[in-house]
């Protein structure tokens, strides 16, 4: 826990510095999309098997107790939140603690399980991401009824959008599941997920967002599953699935130059954790003690 903990520091870390320079630190509030990488809790109010509303999740959370999120304590748009000058813990949409005045400064839509592809989202029973969307709007209702339309018009447009999700698109469903397979080679099923992301973007462009930050995935076949799982590899890494994080990030990064030129008024930047997360596992040593 402590190892994925330490490797998104270093990746919050870059990606504050990148944010500020693209955000002239005006950032009334920060908006969140994606899976369990930022996931804050969403997850406890639906019906699904992935929940992390109990220990030893939460332990380092303030009052270390399990708030839904799948990490020890806070998760990277917390610290970025708290970076900017913001609460230092952003809401989940879905729960049901929080309201409307908690959610201007913040709030998180993210589903742990999903993925671009609604089809992934499936796997689990999760919130698609055109579901997080809808979700989205709805907020948007609730904040012009709260702080008035010119208020919430500001707010929206000057708030840090962050995006981050992909693996499970490719480990719960491509590699698992034979629709895919059948469907797409996995450099056809890359450029697939790579259009829904554009798709994705345009849609939180037209709905007033201009300040967006996409994450790309990590070294994923040096995750502790895919390695328990690689028997025939001595429980090495799968160099296979890094090779398509490589690619499949490549794309992303392709696609937000394309945004960037294509949105006008859009402040788009791609923020990459692969070679952190790489460099911390082959060299574990170089980054302190780990438990």
């Amino acid at each position: 826990m402590a190892y994925t903990y330490t490797a998104w520091l270093l990746v919050i870390i870059t990606e504050f510095l990148i944010l500020v320079s693209i955000t002239k630190a005006k950032v009334p509030a920060v908006i969140v999309f994606g899976d369990s990488s930022v996931d804050a809790g969403n997850n406890n109010a639906v019906s699904t098997l992935l929940k992390s509303n109990f220990l030893p999740y939460g332990r380092d959370f303030a009052g270390g107790h399990a708030t839904g999120r799948f990490c020890n304590g806070r998760i990277p748009p917390d610290f970025i939140s708290e970076a900017f000058g913001l609460k230092p813990a952003i809401p989940a949409y879905l729960d049901s603690n929080y309201n409307i005045s908690d959610f201007t400064t913040g709030v998180c839509f993210a589903s742990a399980g999903t993925g671009y592809d609604n089809a992934t989202s499936a796997v689990l029973n999760v919130i698609p991401m055109w579901k997080e969307l809808e979700y989205y709007k709805e907020y948007q209702n609730k904040l012009r009824a709260h702080v008035g339309n010119i208020k919430a018009n500001e707010i929206l447009t000057e708030a840090l959008y962050l995006i981050s999700l992909g693996t499970n698109d490719f480990l719960e469903n491509y590699y698992i599941l034979p629709t895919r397979q059948s469907q797409f080679t996995i450099k056809q099923f890359e450029d697939f997920l790579t259009g829904l992301a554009g798709n994705f973007i345009r849609n939180l462009y037209s709905l007033g967002a201009r300040k967006i930050s996409l994450t790309g995935v990590p070294p994923m076949g040096c995750l502790p599953l895919e390695r328990a799982m690689n028997i025939m590899g001595q429980n090495d890494c799968v160099e296979n699935y890094n090779k398509v994080a490589l690619e499949f990030n490549g794309k992303l990064k392709a696609l937000v130059a394309r945004l960037n030129k294509e949105l006008h008024g859009a402040r788009l930047i791609f923020t990459d954790p692969y070679f952190i997360f790489s460099q911390i596992i082959k060299k574990p040593s170089l980054y302190g003690k780990f438990m």
